[in-house]
């Protein structure tokens, strides 16, 4: 049998179907019920023209319908195209020009901003309520015949509102990351896993969603997450296991201390980057739970993860290998063509069946990243003793803010349209969170004043908020390298004097 989403889903309901799976909200449902709201969502696409292949834009809510839409277009045997709803209109612009979605999948609050682009943008492509999708029954016709090979999800990352870098991943991708999951967090059926990450990222589908299918689990949909309430939210739905980015634990210890923050159903989370050793246990202290770190990407969920019973704190942990697969999974460190030993800095590279296709219609993005059946991340690590790998920097010319990858060249495009400014340059800076926050340097037109109040609402009305930087400052020159590039390098990423923070001091 072809391991693709939907028939891992419908092994879980064969095995367990009248219990509880999905909860959101005030909504429960049992594995039973959601494959029949599935099977009349795909019936919904089938009659409005989704066939295979074909691709399906969605604005992905963390929310229980989204996740449903999900698999009744996994059911179609189509392909997910999910976007983060705060995108700008000429964001969804973007990506619709690229994907050509036949069918596009949104809500009441966004449904005005998502015609309007596609009156913009043209194609005719049916657009339909998330809510409305499962009104009908099913067809019987089942899950389409696809190859477990074949494309399920294109994911955006890091592009710009002209052409977005799209993930082309794999049925077999997300279905080894769900049978992975338990295994590597030691969660059974009795777990109930929880996440207010976005479905428009690998970590909550493969992670958590598919997860809590492996090990017949149930899953909580939270969608946002909100430090005061989030305790609260974990004893509501009796949570046992929560993923959760980096920034999100240090908010959470930011909060007031109670005197009942350990006494919960959480007991174990999975979190990445991994704090330095005296962090990870002052968190794990407060809340009564155990951290397992772990990296991923986009490209392939089978990354890094701190091995079964060890704790290589501070550390993006080994390879990911598959529970009764066995070693799946090759990671070696690269520089200058030759692997580096213990001790050495290079570039992780890794080698295993959940790598992407590739970037859609990319074909020399694509050939940069996969080369001889490796994908080169990007990433620099260190070599620790039994292949062990420690994170050091990013390679690639991304930010990543908050959980989210962001170009700077869309983002200084996006200022430099403003008419005071005649060049951005916009680079990483240190966050006290986790991650980076954003900065601009600004050179301004000749005899321009800047009102940055002025140019922080423009940005915003460009890109979706992650993007927008918090910090500001005007220069009288930009470095340049001798070949006439902007020396990005040079740019201190200390606090400085004349800047300014949007976010207060």
């Amino acid at each position: 049998m072809q391991r693709t989403i939907s028939t891992f889903f419908r092994e879980a309901v064969d095995a367990v179907g009248d219990d509880t799976w999905l909860l959101s909200g005030d909504d429960t449902f049992t594995y039973g019920e959601a494959l029949a709201l599935v099977e009349a969502g795909a019936a919904r696409l089938r009659s409005e023209g989704v066939g295979i292949g074909d691709h399906v834009l969605v604005t992905a809510r963390t929310t229980g319908p989204y996740l449903l839409t999900w698999l009744a277009i996994m059911e179609a045997g189509a392909v997910q195209v999910p976007v983060n709803p705060a995108s700008t209109p000429a964001e969804l612009a973007g990506l619709c020009r690229q994907v050509r979605p036949t069918v596009v999948v949104t809500d009441a609050e966004l449904a005005a901003t998502v015609r309007s682009v596609l009156a913009e943008v043209g194609g005719d492509p049916r657009l339909l309520d998330v809510d409305a999708l499962f009104e009908g029954s099913a067809d019987g016709q089942g899950p389409a015949s696809v190859d477990e090979r074949s494309p399920a999800v294109m994911i955006p990352t890091s592009g710009t509102t002209g052409r977005s870098k799209l993930v082309v991943q794999t049925h077999l991708a997300y279905v080894m990351a769900g049978e992975g999951f338990p295994y590597w967090m030691q969660l059974d059926a009795g777990d109930r896993l929880l996440t207010s990450l976005p479905l428009f990222h690998i970590n909550a589908p493969a992670y958590t969603v598919l997860g809590s299918v492996g090990a017949h689990a149930s899953v909580v949909l939270l969608p946002r997450f909100s430090a005061s309430g989030f305790l609260d939210d974990v004893r509501r739905y009796g949570a046992t296991e929560v993923n959760a980015l980096g920034a999100m634990l240090e908010i959470l210890m930011r909060q007031p201390e109670r005197p009942d923050d350990a006494t919960t159903t959480w007991r174990r989370c999975y979190t990445g980057p991994a704090p330095e050793r005296e962090r990870h246990l002052e968190i794990e202290e407060r809340f009564g739970i155990e951290l397992v770190c772990g990296y991923g990407l986009s490209e392939s969920p089978y990354a890094l993860i701190w091995r079964r019973g060890e704790r290589p704190y501070g550390t993006m942990g080994s390879p990911r290998q598959h529970p009764t697969l066995g070693h799946v999974n090759d990671a070696r460190v690269m520089a200058d063509g030759a692997p580096i030993g213990v001790g050495g800095v290079g570039e992780l590279e890794l080698r295993n069946p959940a790598i992407m296709v590739g970037y859609h219609g990319m074909d020399d993005a694509t050939a940069e990243v996969l080369v001889d059946g490796w994908l080169r991340t990007g990433d620099l690590v260190r070599v620790e003793p039994d292949d062990v790998y420690t994170f050091v920097s990013r390679q690639k010319d991304v930010i990543r803010r908050r959980g989210e990858n962001l170009a700077p060249a869309e983002v200084e495009a996006a200022l430099a349209s403003h008419p005071a400014v005649a060049e951005a340059v916009v680079v990483g800076v240190p966050s006290e969170l986790s991650d980076e926050d954003v900065k601009a340097w600004l050179l301004l037109a000749p005899g321009a004043t800047l009102d940055v109040d002025d140019l922080h609402r423009h940005a915003g009305q460009q890109l979706a908020r992650f993007k927008v930087p918090r910090y500001y400052e005007v220069v009288d020159e930009l470095p340049l390298t001798p070949t006439g590039r902007v020396a990005k390098h040079q740019f201190p990423k200390d606090r400085r004097p004349d800047e300014i923070d949007m976010e207060g001091s």
